[in-house]
């Protein structure tokens, strides 16, 4: 098919896949999967302008995504330096080496090591693939002049609302991880254990343990296939706020921690008379009555007549 997706991918030499802003767990799962398998076909890049929280931390190779926009060009800053101090700035080739040299003008300082910001710019890739999103708004790159020349293709359960040129690959379905590995088994591309953990991970969280009413025949399918081609079902680690000290997380019950009470030194506890305690069978020492308690008594009453 002309227009298939191993055809856009077999005609680029680069291609970017690109997650919407503020992505579910569903889609980070869908993009990085397309990414790990079309990575062994050609050089490949995954980008998200949202920075990845502790919640995709499971997914294998989330560090592969970046907040970067491209790799194609390395930039140069000098933070807090101010640029009419320089002089003039030099390149030479030392050993095969590339070596640049900044001058200051006289008198002035040269910029310091701390000042000294490198990073990426610009983008190399000819194919982009956007996963997910409902609109241009969740793709901030769109707007970008450096893909002017590019082609965007979009794969998600929903057409793209989008003022581009898109080729669209959206179906239907439950989950964003669903259609990723329909299309991955569609087009012959590479699948491995990652690849299909990843994609097992994210059908399952996408359709909240197959509750949603989107999950069909063909959902379960699709996960089955996943799991005969390696996939892992990877436990969800729950946190509770009792596994962290008092304090930790605002506005938590916890149980009021035993508090131990000051041992006090035998050297300042008072000597306290010794009371002697009769054993049993033992009479208790003899007590003196009154005198006048072991007398006859006589009772004198009055005489009525």
């Amino acid at each position: 098919m002309e227009n298939s997706l191993l055809t856009l991918i077999d005609s680029a030499s680069s291609v970017l896949v690109v997650l919407p802003t503020k992505p579910y767990f569903d889609q980070v799962a869908a993009g990085l999967s397309l990414y790990l398998s079309v990575h062994d076909r050609k050089e490949a890049f995954i980008f998200c302008p949202s920075p990845m929280t502790v919640g995709f931390n499971r997914l294998i190779g989330i560090n592969k995504i970046s907040t970067e926009i491209g790799s194609k060009n390395l930039t140069i800053k000098f933070a807090g330096y101010d640029a009419a101090n320089i002089d003039k700035v030099s390149y030479d080739i030392d050993d095969g080496e590339f070596k640049l040299t900044v001058v200051p003008k006289s008198g002035m300082a040269a910029p310091q090591k701390e000042q000294l910001n490198v990073s990426y710019a610009g983008v190399s890739a000819d194919l982009v693939i956007l996963v997910g999103g409902a609109n241009d708004s969740h793709f901030p790159i769109l707007s970008s002049d450096e893909l002017a020349n590019a082609k965007v293709a979009h794969i998600g359960t929903r057409v793209l609302d989008s003022k581009r040129e898109i080729m669209s690959f959206a179906r239907p379905g439950a989950t964003t991880s669903e259609l990723i590995a329909n299309l991955i088994k569609e087009n012959g591309l590479t699948i491995d254990t990652d690849t299909a953990t990843n994609l097992v991970m994210g059908i399952e969280d996408g359709s909240a343990n197959f509750t949603s009413s989107e999950v069909t025949p063909e959902t379960f399918e699709t996960f089955a296939h996943l799991l005969r081609s390696g996939g892992a079902r990877m436990p969800k680690v729950k946190l509770s706020p009792m596994g962290f000290p008092p304090g930790a997380i605002p506005n938590k019950p916890f149980r009021t921690p035993f508090v131990q009470q000051p041992v006090t030194p035998m050297s300042q506890i008072e000597s306290q008379p010794e009371v002697v305690v009769p054993e049993s069978g033992e009479e208790s020492p003899d007590i003196n009555p009154p005198s006048d308690w072991l007398q006859p008594k006589i009772y004198k009453g009055t005489s009525v007549s």
